[in-house]
């Protein structure tokens, strides 16, 4: 199909090579030869008048004119997305939609593995696959890759449909032989004073919700660790000194499978407001809809 003497299918050929930056690669996505996939490019150079993207060692460089087309390009896709989806019904019995979700490990323990035996059933041929937060997870998301992130407050834009989702305390966490924890609580003193493991996320954006909250506290704790997963802090303070602050629900999760102990914070910190958004291009997909559906319906039971 042409329009205005392009071929559409080199739209999407377009957006897989400016995101791999490689034609075999790009190729593969696409599942197509390497030679069809080159052939694409030339095309595509001659219709646009440029480039597009120049080798570079072993990679492609996208020319400045290719960077201004990418975020049309994915409105452009993500707008037929909804199309196709507002003339078809999604089924989830039969569907084998799979589903991009931006959001953190700790989402994944405590909201999706308790939905995943459910959707076994009443979706069996559905997949997913999980951007864990990063300094592009809200550029893909922008550029309409993901389908929904759930992502704190404190860190969602506003331009794209949000809601509540939940709020989640933080508690401290420890091995349950930790002595500074044995009577249920810490004092302000010793939690100073003791060794911390810290998540950091990404580089750019590095720090949780409850990182931030901790640094405007002003106070410097000891930072003897940082892992890059919330999954992985419980799980380096067993048989040590060392204290980790943790999301309530999730260090529930890991009392009942590893020897930890959780006590509350030894001073106020704010509720952590998570929200559900979706891209404003995907507000008419059914499938979205039904997803965002499942995910409400299990936050009551966390």
């Amino acid at each position: 199909m042409r329009f205005k003497g392009l071929d559409l299918n080199l739209l999407q050929a377009l957006d897989l090579l400016l995101e791999e930056k490689h034609v075999s690669r790009a190729a593969d996505r696409m599942h197509v030869t390497q030679p069809a996939m080159s052939g694409a490019l030339t095309r595509l150079r001659q219709y646009f008048g440029d480039p597009l993207l120049l080798q570079h060692g072993k990679r492609m460089i996208p020319t400045p004119h290719a960077l201004s087309l990418r975020p049309k390009l994915k409105r452009v896709l993500g707008e037929i997305d909804t199309l196709i989806a507002q003339l078809s019904q999604f089924e989830p019995e039969t569907s084998d939609r799979k589903f991009l979700v931006g959001t953190s490990d700790y989402v994944v323990a405590v909201i999706f593995a308790r939905l995943m035996p459910t959707l076994a059933q009443i979706a069996p041929h559905i997949s997913f696959e999980f951007m864990s937060p990063s300094e592009t997870m809200m550029t893909r998301f922008e550029q309409g890759e993901l389908d929904i992130v759930i992502i704190p407050e404190y860190f969602a834009p506003r331009n794209h449909p949000y809601e509540h989702l939940y709020e989640e305390n933080h508690v401290v966490v420890g091995w349950s032989q930790n002595q500074v924890l044995a009577g249920g609580r810490i004092s302000l003193e010793d939690f100073y004073k003791a060794g911390h493991v810290v998540v950091e996320l990404g580089r750019v954006r590095p720090t949780s919700f409850s990182e931030t909250q901790l640094q405007r506290g002003g106070e410097q704790r000891n930072i003897e660790m940082k892992v890059p997963s919330f999954l992985a802090a419980p799980e380096v303070v067993v048989g040590t000194q060392r204290l980790t602050v943790m999301h309530e629900r999730l260090a529930r999760l890991y009392e009942q499978r590893i020897d930890i102990k959780s006590v509350p914070m030894p001073f106020e910190m704010p509720p952590m407001t998570q929200f559900l958004m979706h891209h404003e291009t995907r507000s008419e997909d059914p499938s979205i809809q039904w997803l965002c559906d499942r995910v409400r319906e299990a936050v009551p039971s966390l």
